[in-house]
């Protein structure tokens, strides 16, 4: 069993900074690719940043400039620095993981997801 635990969240004005952070816990081999998805009401969920297990980062074009992801391979964390906050950033966001459970047992997991509130 693998759970990923976000914080971090919060309401902040507009030009406003958050960082989040998702620790990942459980029975870990290793993982992979870590990453930051949001999610408005009546909307598909949608990618914001993802990072390599080697660092390597991709974001939405929505938040690139703004939005910097990274991670601590050391503590199973990935965090997301968020600077420049807009209204429209305003959403829930969730963190994602590849995790081996064993050398050859491999799954997707999802954290609960922490409510990220941009508003004067």
């Amino acid at each position: 069993q693998v759970q990923l635990d976000e914080s971090g969240g919060g309401l902040v004005q507009p030009g406003g900074s958050l960082r989040l952070s998702c620790a990942a816990s459980g029975s870990i081999s290793s993982i992979g690719a870590m990453g930051w998805y949001r999610q408005v009401p009546g909307k598909q969920r949608e990618l914001v940043a993802t990072i390599s297990s080697g660092g390597s980062t991709n974001y939405a074009d929505s938040v690139k400039g703004r939005f910097a992801i990274s991670r601590d391979n050391a503590k199973n964390t990935v965090y997301l620095q968020m600077n420049s906050l807009k209204p429209e950033d305003t959403a829930v966001y969730y963190c994602n993981a590849g995790v081996f459970t064993t050398p050859r047992t491999y799954g997707t997991y999802w954290g609960q997801g922490t409510q990220v509130t941009v508003s004067s």
